[in-house]
């Protein structure tokens, strides 16, 4: 058995079938936002068990990721993104209509492996094409997944007052139609030939240090910007500030995104890979550090925009940087693998900001954010050459 990959008069269609995917999951996307409210409202279940809920959710994507990227390079791009899309919508069922707790978790565990499935199925889709396409075509999904975050950010409070059955049943039906999207408009891209070249992807791992290096550098990066969304809330109810200017700030980030990405790929798309990721990742910390210094709302916002600036960065560069050190027949696995960083820094970037913020205070989490930045800067620095012998 063998696979075709897609001709080049089907990249431009493919692109626009992905970008349609990724922004109709992540729209309809509303029932996460709201899970612990969910568990604790309708199901009456204590904060702590509610938060331990959401967290196997969590911990799921970190398995989601690696899953995804090696059932990409076993039953192909398309079947994984399908099984990805029809899973979740299952899975959201259940626990929507799960009324132990012993069902409620085992649902839990099966929506965290399933809703982010997709992504690293994608982006090995993307990944596939020629290399000179690459940045821009990441580039338009990153936009579209993030536009459809603002939008799912954006109606989620507003339906929530109908009900969160409601919310269920909308981020089931966005599930349904990614998945129509992806069986009417994505073709199979897998370079033919993969699957009986297939090899295992943990071996070939384990003997590539740079791919190693990077995953350790992009972990840690994740650590350091996700961190943000924990203190930033912290940092401005201390200072005075409520939810109202939590939630105005925050939305520079979508906004942000939104508006520069684009412009972003366009100025970023020619430049030196490894200085840009150096340069964004030095960003972020100065930003986040910035931030945890900040009195006012109008300082929180600068801080806010820092650090955007240096996310943007990072997502121009990201999926072409792991797409370049990736062997063709375990694309989808090293491209499963990366995702996986970001996982790993939604669980781990929560609990180190809050410990340093309750140890340190302020001036010690600025610090922190401003010297992990620095570190991390010199540690892309440092792996740029490397990197430039193995690009295509």
């Amino acid at each position: 058995m063998t696979t075709t990959s897609a001709p080049p008069a089907t990249t431009s269609r493919l692109v626009r079938a992905l970008a349609a995917t990724h922004f109709v999951g992540r729209a309809g996307g509303v029932v996460r936002s709201f899970l612990v409210l969910y568990l604790t409202q309708a199901q009456h279940l204590s904060p702590a068990t509610a938060g331990g809920v959401v967290a196997a959710v969590g911990l799921g994507d970190v398995g989601s990721q690696v899953l995804g990227g090696w059932l990409g390079d076993r039953i192909g791009r398309r079947n994984t993104m399908l099984a990805g899309f029809l899973g979740s919508a299952a899975a959201l069922v259940a626990l929507g209509s799960a009324d132990s707790l012993p069902g409620i978790w085992v649902a839990a565990v099966a929506a965290g492996l399933t809703l982010e499935l997709f992504r690293p199925a994608g982006s090995a889709a993307v990944a596939d094409l020629p290399a000179r396409q690459r940045i821009r075509a990441f580039g338009v999904l990153y936009w579209a997944a993030n536009l459809g975050f603002s939008v799912a950010t954006v109606t989620a409070g507003f339906l929530a007052r109908y009900g969160y059955g409601l919310l269920f049943w909308i981020n089931v039906a966005a599930s349904l139609a990614a998945a129509l999207l992806v069986w009417l408009q994505v073709p199979e891209t897998r370079p033919a030939g993969t699957v009986r070249t297939r090899q295992a992807l943990l071996p070939v791992v384990r003997r590539d240090r740079l791919m190693l290096a990077m995953l350790a550098l992009h972990a840690a990066y994740f650590t350091l910007f996700l961190q943000t969304f924990t203190t930033l809330p912290l940092l401005m109810t201390a200072g005075g500030l409520g939810p109202a200017a939590y939630g105005g700030v925050l939305a520079l980030n979508g906004i942000a995104v939104v508006a520069l990405q684009p412009l972003a790929v366009r100025l970023l798309a020619g430049r030196h890979g490894p200085t840009v990721s150096a340069v964004s990742m030095l960003l972020v910390g100065l930003g986040a550090g910035l931030g945890a210094l900040s009195h006012g709302t109008a300082a929180f916002a600068g801080s806010v925009l820092l650090w955007t600036l240096g996310q943007i960065g990072i997502a121009v560069r990201f999926g072409d940087t792991f797409a370049a050190l990736a062997p063709a027949e375990v694309r989808g696995g090293y491209l499963g693998l990366a995702s996986a960083t970001w996982s790993v820094g939604a669980v781990l970037g929560p609990l180190a900001g809050t410990a340093l913020l309750e140890q340190s205070g302020a001036p010690g989490l600025a610090a922190g954010c401003a010297l992990g930045g620095i570190v991390l800067f010199t540690a892309q620095r440092a792996l740029g050459p490397a990197l430039h012998r193995r690009k295509p």
